[in-house]
């Protein structure tokens, strides 16, 4: 396990408040993460966190399960989970010309990702949402042994 992801998981382990509440604003962190409004993610979360009264910390640790390294499989996944939903062909997604510089560039990714915004915005959701349960129940789980086994004083 890498450093950062232990320390990451420290920062969890070490928060003052229930285990349900700890998973709970972590799995809701990451169902933001997968949100397919991208670039206001954190926003979302300190406003959910704010709002419920969670933690921010657990929050933002899984809002940012979406960062620069896992984004583009994120929302490939999610654009291709809501193609299948939806009936939507993927074939398009590799017409793209990404070697285009300039407004011809974004008129071309318009053009050819049109077809693919309901697909982005359905399988990102429904991955978001089965991302968020899972993250719940395994972080609630960890969260719980290790309350029952830490000795009681």
């Amino acid at each position: 396990m890498s450093e950062r992801l232990r320390r990451t998981l420290q920062i969890l382990f070490q928060l003052e408040d229930s285990p349900h509440r700890i998973a709970l604003a972590f799995g809701i962190g990451v169902w933001i993460a997968f949100s397919p409004f991208f670039g206001i993610h954190t926003g979302m979360a300190l406003a959910i966190a704010y709002r419920f009264r969670l933690s921010r910390a657990a929050m933002l640790i899984g809002a940012y399960v979406n960062n620069p390294w896992t984004v583009a499989p994120m929302y490939t996944a999610g654009t291709v989970l809501g193609s299948y939903v939806l009936g939507v062909s993927t074939e398009g997604l590799s017409q793209i010309k990404w070697g285009l510089h300039g407004p011809a560039f974004y008129e071309a990714m318009v053009l050819g990702l049109r077809p693919y915004v309901w697909p982005f915005v359905i399988g990102n959701t429904v991955l978001g949402v089965a991302g968020g349960l899972a993250a719940y129940f395994a972080l609630r789980s960890v969260l719980d042994r290790r309350r029952q086994a830490a000795p009681q004083a």
